[in-house]
């Protein structure tokens, strides 16, 4: 089992930055990917970018260009950089871990952009 831990939201004006962490602790050698995921008010969770264990990274259309995910083994981290924040990218942030066929999610951190 993997706990996961996110921090690093606020409230932040449009075109600005803000750095999200996630803690990862538990049979973390079991990991197989690592992403963000968002969730809007009244929408679905979406993808927002994930990492494999090979370092290998995807990102949704909306924050290609914008975002970065990183990771730092040592640590048991996972980050992403967000740049030039936009009031659409409004949500709460959650943290994933995939490990085989199942999944784990942070609590959720809420980032809110403003014009």
């Amino acid at each position: 089992q993997v706990q996961l831990v996110e921090s690093g939201g606020g409230l932040v004006q449009a075109g600005g930055s803000l750095r999200l962490s996630c803690a990862a602790s538990g049979n973390i050698f079991s990991i197989n990917a690592m992403g963000w995921y968002r969730q809007a008010p009244g929408e679905q969770r979406k993808l927002v970018a994930y990492i494999t264990s090979g370092d290998s990274t995807n990102y949704a259309d909306s924050v290609k260009g914008r975002f970065t995910i990183s990771r730092d083994n040592a640590k048991k981290m996972v980050y992403l950089q967000m740049n030039s924040l936009k009031p659409e990218d409004t949500a709460v942030y959650y943290c994933n871990a995939q490990i085989g066929p199942l999944n784990s999610w942070g609590q959720g951190t809420q980032v809110t952009v403003s014009s």
